[in-house]
């Protein structure tokens, strides 16, 4: 009997991948996220900043930083400290920047392009790191995860917050029928492109949370707690770097 094949994780579309695909859709990319989740992200992302546990004079990587949602509210809970986004698409960062300007924090938050499989920073030289509905768009997940074990200082926390499909569950099917045929056509409505589709592809072919918490082992993470979020739509991932 054959072997089944590795899964294969869906390629944004475009020749330059995530970035450009993220370049297009830039525009109504905040909009679209609230009406999406019903404004829930915004909770989810209260969640993720708790995760961190910060301390006064902190310094945080938000990878996958985007529109700088996550980064902003970093700030806004823990105002003492600096954050440093991460993102491949330059078009998501310029309105980032823009909304980091508006509230008088650009001494404090820096967003920068870069890729999470190639970290452009020291070793242990952020006290957490964060990222919200990233690590599905990235192709090799195993090497982002070693990555932010390596640039994570000891006893950091790293919070990993990211859409699942729930397979248990009397509302299961109802919730899976939203993410596969609700949330393409609402987003390909509102944003005037299809690009949403592949947002459908890409939490259907996302490992589940056990699964997930897996992987985050064997690249060097301690994984400390894993939250399953609105009946399990949502999963937020709490590790921090193993000591060897």
């Amino acid at each position: 009997m054959n072997p089944s094949p590795p899964p294969v994780t869906p390629q944004p579309p475009g020749p330059q991948g995530s970035g450009q695909m993220f370049d297009q859709i830039a525009p109504r990319y905040d909009l679209l996220n609230r009406m999406m989740s019903l404004g829930i992200d915004q909770s989810w992302r209260r969640k993720t900043v708790k995760a961190l546990e910060l301390k006064p004079g902190y310094r945080v990587l938000d990878l996958a930083t985007g529109t700088g949602d996550l980064a902003l509210k970093v700030l806004k809970h823990h105002p003492e400290g600096t954050v440093v986004g991460l993102d491949p698409s330059e078009g998501m960062m310029e309105i980032g920047r823009k909304k980091v300007a508006e509230e008088g924090l650009s001494a404090k938050c820096e967003l920068k392009l870069g890729d999470a499989q190639s970290l452009p920073f020291e070793d242990q030289s952020f006290d957490g790191i964060c990222m919200a509905f990233g690590i599905r768009n990235v192709p090799d997940r195993p090497r982002a995860l070693r990555e932010m074990a390596r640039v994570t200082r000891p006893g950091g926390r790293i919070a990993i917050l990211e859409l699942s499909e729930p397979r248990n569950g009397l509302l299961s099917p109802l919730l899976r029928f939203q993410i596969r045929k609700v949330v393409p056509w609402l987003g390909a409505q509102l944003s005037g492109s299809g690009e949403y589709r592949y947002l459908q592809e890409s939490i259907a072919a996302f490992p589940q949370p056990e699964a997930f918490a897996d992987i985050m082992r064997e690249s060097g993470l301690e994984v400390l707690q894993v939250h399953r979020l609105t009946l399990g739509v949502c999963c937020l991932f709490v590790a921090q770097p193993r000591v060897n």
